[in-house]
């Protein structure tokens, strides 16, 4: 009995005979895999185990808090370690030829632990795009591993001795593959790694390697395949088909080894025309058990008979057991929500969440909106904000450690708003220190700092958005409360605030503004200031009537002078100053004595030519004097003064005072504009060029005189534009030709 026995243990499979034996009963404690994550090493290696963050999953007595758990192949305990790691999910974990148990993150991080679960650094990264597209499914081999992102694309690192991630080529795929396999580097013609592919609802497997797409088995499937396997040496491909076929063939899908049915499937055949029907009851069925066990048994069933039926929804069953995992999580008794399927459709998950975080069942509340992939801000902040309730005797430090760490799990979540919970609750300095770590706009923030009394924070952050009306919101609001020169202080260091506060103190506040100069030494700003506002006493109306306002603002020129003298950079400006002072006291005077707001904010050439008009020919040259304006200046603003006021004896007599410094072309010139041109005459004979008497005498429409003086020219070009100038005269056209003819020609006579 006991050959028979033994003889039993074999399977035949092909042309070989297998069997399994029990090496060992397991000596780990509550240890169910069906719960966990699981690697083993190769040649009788270690295993790997870690509560499975995709499920949920009971407690019982377990802490909250997930641990990596090494084992040897007999389950007897060799090392943990408490996973704290950010990222994700786990994605999966494999050991390496090094034994080295490397552990994928949803983000592409890469962490590795030794034997002793100790933590091997540095980590890797597989790349930008794997953070960004988030990795979905990873498959390893030897010393590498291959990756596929949640938007298809496939990345690798073909070695861990050489962490270089590799992009390989785009499978252009838009499901998710049902499987993955990997062909090592060592098997392969090439000499780089093949990923395998398994297609959704496409009797194909596609290769992909870095260069290129291949489609194998086209005319060998029948189906998609569920799982695929490839053997150590590369040569041989096994796989489970959609309809329970166990199928061996060759790695490049050219030749079927073995093809067998898996299962005593007679009875499927007799209910296939129902069988669609038959898997909906089973899954219906399990949503509204209350028994885990039976649940499972029907899914089970289900999940059978889907293999089967080519045309029933593959995500059902998927959906069912996402439903019942929290149904089930909420029945425990310590939860005591015993919720029917029928009443969680019409509750919905998310006020079922709302109702567990009320009931401070946060933890659950947490995994649960993970699983469903919701939002799990809402959770974690009435946690956070609960926990601030509930530690009043609890530090500011060691509280906030706590709430941070709960915090970071979810990306984008509002500090501001439980630092505004810390507030009201009266932990100022909590609100702060929270505020601190706010990611999100400072327009939430700025506020915020500012009602808790951190104006020297709010103004930081204020400058570091770079948003100009939260900058100037902290500014008036620190303005108001604060001293000037504490406020000029606080500024002062802040580029961006103090550029701002000029901005508008020049515009609306030139007292503040000249203050805050003062205090920073910018003693030529005030000056500028000054003298700005000596303009603004023009725009009074009393100010242009000789009234005494003239005073005031001579003083502000002056100190402002005076200002600009301290300055080494500013003499010029301190010399413009002087003369601007002394000029506006002659014209205020000038404007007392003739009884004419004509003179103030003049120039002095205007100045002078005014004086000139009115006659008062002292006032002109003490304003020369005063301001020492040249010969040259002086003779053409006279002789265009006394020519404005026909006074033409006055201004011949000057003409012969003593030889004019400009010559006498201003006098010709002003002669014709005032269309004088008997007095024009007087002067034009006493011009050194023949050209410009020539040009002059045309100017007034003398002709032979034009032509004299053209003549002793000898400029055949001035002869042209002469004759243009007389173009109507026909005699005086002629005289001119004549003229140039002669100097063309100068032997004729």
């Amino acid at each position: 009995m006991a050959n028979v026995s033994v003889a039993a243990e074999w399977q035949l499979l092909y042309n070989r005979y297998y069997r399994k034996p029990e090496l060992y009963p397991m000596r780990w404690k509550h240890v169910d895999l069906a719960r966990h994550k699981v690697a083993g090493a190769p040649f009788g290696g270690p295993v790997a185990v870690i509560r499975d963050d995709s499920k949920i999953v009971q407690l019982h007595a377990e802490s909250a808090l997930r641990k990596l758990r090494l084992f040897n192949s007999a389950g007897h305990p060799l090392a943990d370690a408490v996973w704290r790691h950010p990222g994700g999910r786990l994605i999966g974990m494999s050991w390496n030829d090094d034994l080295t148990l490397v552990c994928v993150v949803q983000d592409g991080t890469i962490y590795r632990y030794d034997l002793h679960a100790q933590l091997v650094e540095p980590n890797i990264s597989m790349g930008k795009e794997c953070f960004e597209q988030n990795v979905a499914d990873c498959a390893f081999w030897g010393n590498g591993v291959v990756c596929i992102t949640e938007q298809n694309q496939l990345f690798c690192i073909p070695d861990f001795r050489n962490p270089k991630p590799v992009p390989l080529a785009d499978p252009m795929i838009d499901e998710p593959p049902r499987c993955i396999a990997v062909i090592e580097p060592q098997y392969t013609m090439s000499g780089n790694v093949e990923v395998l592919l398994g297609v959704a609802d496409d009797p194909v497997v596609l290769v992909v390697e870095e260069d290129g797409v291949q489609r194998l088995g086209e005319g060998l499937l029948r189906g998609p395949l569920q799982k695929m396997v490839v053997s150590r040496d590369g040569k041989w491909l096994a796989s489970f088909t959609h309809d329970g076929r166990l199928l061996v063939t060759t790695s490049d899908l050219t030749g079927i080894i073995i093809e067998r049915e898996c299962e005593a499937d007679e009875n499927l055949r007799l209910i296939k025309p129902s069988l669609p029907e038959a898997v909906e009851a089973c899954v219906d069925a399990s949503g509204h058990e209350f028994d885990v066990s039976r649940q499972r048994t029907l899914l089970r069933a289900a999940s059978y008979g889907q293999a089967f039926c080519s045309n029933f929804q593959r995500d059902r069953i998927q959906e069912m057991c996402k439903i019942l995992r929290v149904l089930n999580a909420v029945r425990n008794p310590e939860i005591g929500i015993p919720l029917s399927i029928q009443q969680y459709k019409l509750l919905s998950p998310s006020v079922l969440i709302g109702r567990l975080i009320n009931a401070h069942r946060h933890l659950l509340a947490l995994r649960i909106s993970e699983y469903l992939g919701m939002n799990q801000e809402v959770v974690i902040m009435h946690w956070a904000c609960s926990k601030i309730t509930a530690s009043l005797s609890i530090p500011d430090a060691t509280l906030l450690d706590i709430l941070l760490d709960k915090l970071k799990l979810c990306k984008g979540i509002s500090y501001a708003a439980v630092a505004a919970h810390a507030d009201k609750n009266g932990r100022r300095k909590l609100a702060a220190m929270l505020v601190d770590h706010e990611p999100r706009s400072s327009k939430q923030v700025v506020p915020l700092l500012l009602s808790i009394g951190e104006e020297d924070t709010a103004l930081m952050k204020a400058t570091e958005s770079g948003d100009i009306d939260l900058v100037y919101l902290v500014l008036f609001h620190i303005w108001q409360k604060r001293q000037s020169l504490e406020f000029f202080g606080t500024i002062q260091a802040r580029p961006l605030a103090r550029d701002l506060f000029i901005t508008y103190a020049r515009c609306y506040k030139h007292e503040y503004l000249k203050d805050f100069f003062l205090s920073t030494g910018q003693l030529q700003d005030v000056a500028f200031l000054l003298w700005k506002e000596s303009w603004e006493f023009v725009k009074n109306p009393m100010a242009s009537k000789g009234s005494p306002l003239h005073g005031p603002r001579i003083k502000l020129i002056e100190k402002a002078q005076s200002l600009f003298a301290e300055t080494k950079e500013h003499v010029f400006e301190s010399k413009a100053a002087e003369e601007h002072a002394k000029l506006l006291r002659i014209q205020h005077e000038l404007e007392v004595t003739t009884k004419q707001a004509i003179f103030v904010d003049s120039s002095i050439s205007d100045t002078i030519r005014t004086c000139i008009v009115l006659g008062n020919h002292r006032a002109a040259m003490r304003v020369k004097t005063e301001f020492k304006v040249s010969e040259k200046r002086w003779y053409w603003l006279k002789v265009f003064a006394l020519a404005t006021i026909k006074d033409w004896v006055a201004l011949e007599k000057f003409s012969k005072e003593k030889r004019p410094p400009i010559g006498y072309r201003p006098f010709v010139e002003a002669c014709i504009e005032a269309d004088e041109k008997a007095e024009a005459i007087k002067y034009i004979p006493k011009l050194a060029d023949p050209r410009e008497r020539a040009e002059s005498y045309a100017r007034i429409g003398l002709v032979k005189e034009a032509a004299d003086a053209a003549s002793q020219a000898k400029d055949g070009e001035l002869l042209g534009r002469l004759k243009l100038t007389f173009a109507q005269n026909a005699a005086a056209s002629s005289i001119f030709d004549t003229l140039r003819d002669r100097l063309s020609f100068p032997g004729a006579s």
